[in-house]
């Protein structure tokens, strides 16, 4: 019998037909066959505290975590967490009943909208976006509306933000500090936000993943303020502040409520992950604070010599308050494309980049912005500043 005739019907669905290969996955390929400095690809070239790492070798010889862990994540990781939220932030979260553990922060961040929100619902979110963000909008059938931060200080609008909430808004989805801008929301915003919020009775979801990078003013959960425990989800992971990025531990804190909702689509997922890696993190989230403070100076210093030699080199530069990343815009260098500026870049001095406008919605928003990782050894910027002074030169 011949097999059936196929449908000429596209195999990937319509939600997801938008979504192609990550510009993270193109260029990161382009700067492995190119032999160029990837400067795209948030990752650091160096692992995290050696005793961390020890510490999941130990956990992986001693049997721990090499078979399935607890679905909410080993007690003393959970433990951890919450002992973390107190320490910093005086946040008091029940390890047993208000934090799971995921895999990495994007798992948490699809599992938090599969499980929250509703096809139709509409998620107003901060433009530029991390790109896991559109498409887990979309699996969940909802409505992505954007709120787009502005060169060159990248701020909050808060009128456009009331503007932006109809009956249909269901959540705001926040990150701060901000990937790619590096900007962090500042209490006045915060509080905006949180009275929105409020008086609106929306849900909101904070990806916190650059809670400890942040070199000017200070990180402050929105859970921590008046009348937003309860509607909040926040998210966050090892990832970003110990230079474990492969190990992927992430995590929900949240009231018991909104923890179950979420744990009931990530058991769906990836049911669990990175057991002994979670033994590991529980030691990690308990480092003294002369860890986070040398991290944090580390990367200050690295930021500030990619900033003057891009300054150098030709580049607007738009100083980051946070994260690992930096944006710049190649208008001064005669450019108006960012996305065929990155692609060329390899090939003219040997250095990668991300161009923002995969960011954005609003194409034009971001046209000639490009993301820059400093997150890299010193040497390794060093060489990549060098070689960025050959367009000017």
């Amino acid at each position: 019998m011949s097999a059936p005739a196929r449908s000429n019907r596209p195999f990937l669905n319509r939600r997801l037909a938008a979504f192609g290969t990550t510009i993270f996955a193109e260029m990161s390929a382009l700067a492995a066959a190119t032999g160029s400095i990837n400067l795209g690809q948030g990752f650091p070239d160096t692992d995290g505290p050696a005793e961390i790492a020890e510490a999941a070798a130990r956990a992986i010889h001693d049997g721990r975590g090499n078979q399935y862990p607890p679905g909410p994540g080993v007690p003393e990781l959970r433990t951890a967490i919450a002992d973390h939220q107190q320490r910093f932030y005086g946040l008091a979260y029940d390890p047993d009943t208000e934090v799971l553990v995921t895999a990495g922060a994007t798992e948490a961040i699809a599992a938090t909208l599969l499980a929250l929100l509703e096809p139709g619902d509409e998620v107003i979110a901060l433009e530029p976006f991390y790109d896991s963000y559109a498409a887990c909008i979309a699996m969940a059938g909802a409505v992505r509306v954007p709120l787009t931060l502005r060169a060159p200080d990248f701020r909050l609008d808060v009128d456009a933000l009331r503007a932006a909430v109809t009956p249909r808004t269901r959540l705001l989805l926040l990150n701060t500090p901000h990937n790619p801008t590096g900007t962090v929301l500042n209490p006045a915003e915060l509080a905006a936000i949180a009275e929105l919020a409020v008086s609106r009775d929306l849900l909101v979801v904070t990806d916190e993943v650059y809670e400890h990078l942040v070199f000017e003013g200070a990180h402050t959960p929105l859970a921590g303020l008046p009348g937003m425990r309860e509607r909040t989800v926040t998210i966050s992971s090892a990832g970003k502040t110990f230079s474990f990025t492969g190990w992927k531990v992430g995590w929900v804190t949240g009231t018991p409520e909104l923890v179950t909702a979420v744990r009931s689509a990530k058991q769906f997922l990836t049911y669990v992950a990175s057991g002994p890696f979670q033994y590991a993190i529980a030691e990690a989230l308990a480092l003294p604070d002369s860890y986070f403070t040398s991290f944090l100076a580390d990367l200050a210093a690295k930021r500030d010599l990619l900033s003057a030699g891009l300054t150098a080199a030709g580049f607007e530069v738009f100083r980051p308050q946070g994260t690992y990343f930096l944006t710049t815009d190649i208008t001064p260098l005669g450019e108006t494309d960012g996305l065929a500026f990155c692609r060329a870049l390899p090939e003219r001095c040997g250095v990668v980049a991300i161009p923002n406008q995969v960011f954005y919605d609003d194409k034009s928003a971001g046209a000639t912005q490009v993301r820059w990782a400093f997150c890299k050894r010193t040497v390794v910027l060093q060489e990549a500043v060098e070689r960025l002074g050959r367009l000017t030169r």
